[in-house]
């Protein structure tokens, strides 16, 4: 393949609801670009980008998937990435290395809840935006609908550039507003495209909108407003260079009216992402911090800077291998070559390197700062990784993803697998790092957490497709917390035990009160005259502590208890530090179950965002799972509930959600504080505790 400098490189995500046709699009722009010789379908399950066994079942993209095609002196890196909210830390992972985000929307039903959700990320990093609208050719298109729809809810810089010349099923020429030219386009998979003149019936409404275009452009500008002003228009030139800053500084989102289906208005969407698309050398340089120290650095984007390369993705595929995914972000990288690791300190060496055109490599000998390439799966590096030459030790700033909203317990089918449920677990960790596993022993449960139950039951597909290992989800234990409301004044518990030979004596009193929440565990020794020698006093301390680890009631922690221990008595032959710790376990139990116990549960603070039409319903669910109001705000057409949450009632909550408000909904919880249980449910979760351990 012909080497590409870095300003002759344009790095691209496609992004945006389920369904709306980037995997299509992506395909159409292989074959349109010429890397693949026949346009591949989903529903046949041969398209380039969607090429795993759970893809071309699910029919729906589970990964951010690489893609690369020439154009107009041009490399085009694509990054087509799943619309699904389940793996939306893919699109994170791909817009932290894009220079530019293209959001798909459907002409017909215009911004969905993926447009959204995934343009939240693009205001994040400040990315430079395009959209394509496609399925102009669906009989219900609504182009100018959904640009306007764009404007309101995605950002008011949203600008057309191609129009169609006829939506629905007649759709296959667009009007190109830069070049006030139509382009008629053959059948799909002909790559026939002709230029003609504007049909009479749309030029009115075409130069209406190239004047729209026009202002826009200029208003990014002050020396061409002023332009714009004097001489009421700007010149061609003026137009191209003006355009290409606009992008840049975010001043436009240029939309562009396409067609997967029937192959239209593709070519001028690439002719326009070669010209006006930025560079990664136009891009503002990339800031680092320099390792072990605050200081920051700049990253030039320059082949004869040191090479610095940030790796954004693991792939491990049965027939693809184990790849590491990266950008080179500066100088150059090339096979054989030695890095450091900056946030281990291992140095890896870079063997065969591939550019990528989904699971189709190609070798690469180079590969230019700016550029995405891939390398045969280093030992010691993963997602979020800086590689850097010795004499540059930088680090990257790491692709934040969301935070986990489902958790499940895993549950082994059969004894003896755990060691290859781990290492799977921790595979697919490292290829989708929303994905989480920690064994918690509190719990004495391996939970895995993440973005939806598809996410997490497509991990359990995958450790039986790749690991031979069987294992069911349920929902995990709830880390209930035990304490008492109320003061045991006198707790007397005595050890006696006598079985020939030397016997075991401990004798405890000690009163036991409630201690603010939070507060922990206090042990007060209060003993005078020597009743209790001083060198059991700490077998005492130990004999509630660990009591305290295994709770009384449902064999949960116990907090905020202060214990003093003031009096007792003792055997000159038979006491020893056990019989000490064994009276004050069994003097602790008694002493708690008289001291008014209550179970504490988890709290989650939850904030929900809807769409103001289903505040009310959520509210209603949020309610009814013991939720408590805390209030509400309004960011644009969003309402923002928040929340006081049990944990026990928020299993599934994101399944519940997405049903309640047609996916609408989004939600994030944090834990805030520990509640006392309803005396009815506190009852019932006992009564579970104590079913449990009969059948155990």
């Amino acid at each position: 393949m012909k080497e590409y400098g870095s300003d002759s490189i344009r790095n691209i995500a496609f992004i945006g609801h389920g369904g709306s046709g980037k995997t299509s699009l992506s395909e159409l722009i292989l074959f349109t670009g010429g890397e693949i010789n026949r346009i591949g379908k989903i529903e046949e399950g041969n398209t380039t980008s969607d090429y795993s066994a759970n893809e071309i079942e699910r029919q729906i993209s589970i990964s951010a998937t690489p893609l690369h095609i020439e154009w107009n002196n041009t490399k085009i890196n694509i990054l087509d990435t799943p619309g699904y909210s389940d793996f939306i830390g893919q699109v994170k992972g791909a817009l932290h290395v894009s220079d530019t985000a293209v959001a798909v929307l459907k002409s017909a039903e215009g911004v969905e809840v993926g447009s959204e959700a995934t343009w939240n990320f693009v205001k994040e990093y400040q990315l430079p935006a395009a959209l394509l609208v496609n399925k102009v050719d669906n009989e219900h298109s609504k182009f100018s609908q959904t640009i306007e729809m764009a404007k309101e809810r995605l950002s008011p810089d949203v600008t057309a550039v191609t129009i169609p010349a006829t939506e629905g099923l007649n759709f296959d020429t667009v009007i190109d507003l830069i070049s006030m030219k139509a382009y008629t386009y053959g059948p799909a998979g002909s790559k026939k495209v002709t230029e003609c003149d504007i049909p009479g019936d749309k030029k009115d409404e075409a130069e209406a909108l190239r004047e729209a275009l026009i202002e826009k452009v200029a208003e990014s500008d002050e020396e061409l407003l002023n332009t714009f002003f004097e001489n009421g228009t700007l010149t061609e030139e003026e137009l191209q260079k003006g355009l290409k800053m606009a992008v840049l500084k975010r001043g436009i989102v240029p939309a562009f009216a396409v067609s997967a289906l029937k192959g239209a208005g593709l070519n001028n969407f690439l002719d326009f992402a070669a010209k006006y698309f930025p560079s990664p050398v136009e891009r503002d340089n990339i800031e680092g911090k320099l390792k072990d120290k605050d200081q920051k650095v700049a990253v030039p984007v320059n082949d004869k800077a040191e090479p610095v390369l940030f790796m954004f993705k693991t792939l491990s595929e049965s027939h693809v291998g184990e790849l590491s995914v990266f950008k080179v972000f500066s100088g150059t990288a090339t096979a054989g070559l030695d890095l450091v690791n900056e946030n281990n300190g291992k140095t890896e060496r870079l063997s065969q390197l591939f550019f990528l055109n989904g699971k189709n490599r190609k070798d690469a000998t180079k590969i230019h700062a700016g550029d995405i390439g891939a390398v045969v799966k280093l030992k010691d590096t993963h997602t979020n990784n800086t590689l850097t030459s010795k004499n540059f030790p930088v680090v990257l700033k790491t692709i934040v993803f969301p935070e986990a909203i489902i958790s499940s317990a895993i549950i082994a089918k059969a004894k003896g697998d755990e060691d290859k449920i781990s290492a799977g677990l921790h595979t697919l960790h490292e290829e989708d790092p929303t994905f989480n596993v920690k064994f918690d022993p509190e719990l004495g449960q391996t939970i895995v957490s993440g973005q939806g139950e598809l996410q997490l039951s497509l991990a359990v597909k995958l450790l039986k497709d790749r690991y031979g290992v069987d294992v069911d989800l349920a929902e995990p234990r709830i880390p209930y917390r035990e304490t008492i409301k109320g003061v045991c004044e006198n707790v007397e518990y005595k050890h006696k035990k006598q079985s020939g030979g030397r016997g075991q004596y401990g004798h405890v009193v000690m009163k036991l009160e409630p201690l603010p929440r939070g507060t922990g565990f206090e042990f007060v020794n209060a003993i005078v005259g020597g009743v209790i020698p001083g060198r059991f006093i700490p077998a005492v301390e130990k004999g509630i502590v660990e009591t305290m680890q295994k709770g009384i009631l449902t064999g949960s922690k116990v907090i905020d208890i202060k214990a003093t221990l003031f009096f007792g008595s003792f055997h000159d032959v038979d006491s020893d530090e056990m019989s000490f710790k064994i009276a004050a376990s069994q003097g602790f139990k008694k002493g708690f179950m008289d001291a008014k116990p209550v179970l504490l549960e988890p709290i989650y603070e939850v904030e929900v965002t809807v769409p103001e039409e289903f505040m009310g319903d959520v509210m209603g669910n949020l309610s009814s799972r013991r939720g408590k109001i805390l209030g509400m705000d309004s960011e644009g057409p969003f309402q923002i509930i928040k929340a006081n949450v049990p944990l026990s009632e928020l299993y599934k909550y994101s399944t519940h959600l997405r049903s309640l408000t047609s996916g609408r909904g989004l939600f994030k919880m944090k834990f805030a504080f520990y509640e006392e249980v309803p005396k009815e449910v506190e009852a019932k979760v006992i009564e579970e505790y104590k079913k449990s351990r009969e059948e155990e």
